[in-house]
């Protein structure tokens, strides 16, 4: 990996495009530490210690690599994007015209990246509505005494909703820079960098505190046998082959050939984690603004609590369960039958056509059943290494993102290495 971009480096046109990458990234960590107008930046320091957590406003903080609480300019992060790319596709099963536009191919692609722009920036304004909220009442840092936002006029609390939005927007426009100009997924890369941005400083908390040297190293080792299994997971797939049948056009014969459809074992990838987070969060979410006395208000703090029993099984029944749904969706296994038959393709011992829709089905739940439960594995590991060490906070990582981390990585690698082959390639004669 390192003698890539090494190799990299000594080619002028990837320098640049890496050097670029780099500073967009920079760009990035930058908008994540700059305090939003209106913010009282030293209480927000007294109080950030104290909302640590792992509910929804801890996830989308992971993702913005510390920035929300920060309530920086950059505080939502990447999130409203996801979510707004995970709703379009989600309504190509309900809306039969965003499943033509993805027929459709370039055009339909980019009427659909249009939408989900638009719809990025409405989630922008909801989510920053919300957190300027939560934070004017004194509910996003549970128990700080201190007020984060000293001015809670409606202008200001408005300059703050209009701020973190335009924040939104930006780091969505620095994404397809570097998805245009640079190496790799832009999106993916900016998820990266604020993940790996709070990476040191918690592992340094873990052996500074109550941990101490052992379990500081016991976390170290558990980091990296996940990211082991993680790299061997996502690299494996299932080749299922696929032969053309053999034609004449005019004097010139096609076909002939066999390939194969490379399928992953992860095919969901780590949107099933986010999803069932996310949902299970929201209980979490609404009791902080119910009354601490209410019934249903102490219920969710006694048993969705993250090392609760009852949190724990529904996570995991959602993680499959989802897993299975967003699969079915990004794999039609009745389009692939379709294409095949058109071209004259056929699985060697399957007949085309409906038969071949059923085994393609068959195959695709077998490989989801085994990567649900890798799924499910990697995404309680956090929470039981949590239990096993009696550590009293949250590890520095968690099964989404250990699964972007080292996908990321492996996906950022791959493409050097494409490109540094098409620059660097010996001729058929030396």
């Amino acid at each position: 990996m390192f003698s890539a971009f090494i190799q990299a480096f000594k080619t002028p046109d990837l320098r640049r495009k890496l050097l670029f990458t780099l500073g967009i990234m920079a760009l990035f960590r930058l908008g994540s530490v700059l305090p939003t107008p209106g913010v009282d930046l030293a209480n927000v320091q007294v109080c950030v210690g104290e909302a640590e957590d792992a509910g929804l406003l801890g996830l989308i903080n992971i993702f913005s690599g510390g920035a929300l609480l920060q309530l920086s300019v950059f505080a939502l992060g990447i999130m409203p994007y996801i979510t707004a790319s995970i709703i379009i596709q989600l309504l190509r099963v309900v809306i039969p015209r965003f499943e033509e536009l993805y027929k459709e191919g370039q055009s339909g692609a980019a009427k659909l990246t249009e939408y989900t722009r638009y719809l990025t920036i409405g989630l922008g304004v909801l989510q920053s509505a919300t957190i300027v909220a939560t934070a004017a009442n004194g509910n996003l840092f549970t128990g700080c005494s201190v007020d984060v936002i000293p001015n809670d006029s409606p202008v200001n609390l408005a300059l703050m909703i209009v701020t973190m939005t335009a924040g939104t927007g930006l780091i969505m426009w620095l994404g397809e820079l570097i998805t245009e100009h640079g190496i790799g997924n832009g999106m993916s890369l900016l998820i990266f960098t604020s993940i790996v941005a709070r990476m040191p400083q918690n592992l340094l908390s873990i052996l500074g505190g109550s941990g101490g040297v052992s379990r500081f190293l016991a976390v170290v080792a558990i980091i990296l046998v996940a990211t082991l299994a993680v790299v061997f997971v996502e690299q494996a797939t299932r080749r299922i082959p696929v032969q053309y049948a053999k034609r004449m056009v005019g004097r010139r014969q096609y076909g002939g050939s066999t390939t194969y459809i490379p399928i992953k074992i992860n095919t969901a990838g780590v949107i099933p984690v986010i999803f069932a987070s996310s949902l299970l969060a929201m209980p979490q979410l609404v009791a902080q603004f119910g009354s601490p006395t209410s019934a249903w208000v102490q219920w969710i703090g006694t048993n969705l609590g993250q090392t609760d029993t009852i949190y724990l099984v529904a996570y995991a029944l959602l993680i499959f369960a989802f897993a299975f749904f967003y699969t079915a969706i990004t794999f039609n296994s009745e389009e692939i039958a379709d294409n095949m038959k058109r071209y004259g393709g056929f699985i060697p011992g399957i007949r085309a056509g409906e038969p071949t829709v059923r085994y393609l089905s068959y195959v695709i739940n077998r490989i989801t059943a085994a990567g649900s439960v890798y799924l499910v594995i990697l995404a309680l590991l956090p929470t039981l290494a949590v239990i096993w060490l009696g550590l009293s906070q949250n590890l520095p990582f968690g099964g989404t993102t250990i699964l972007i981390m080292v996908g990321v990585g492996l996906q950022t690698v791959k493409e050097i290495n494409s490109q540094l082959q098409q620059r660097h390639y010996e001729g058929f004669l030396s």
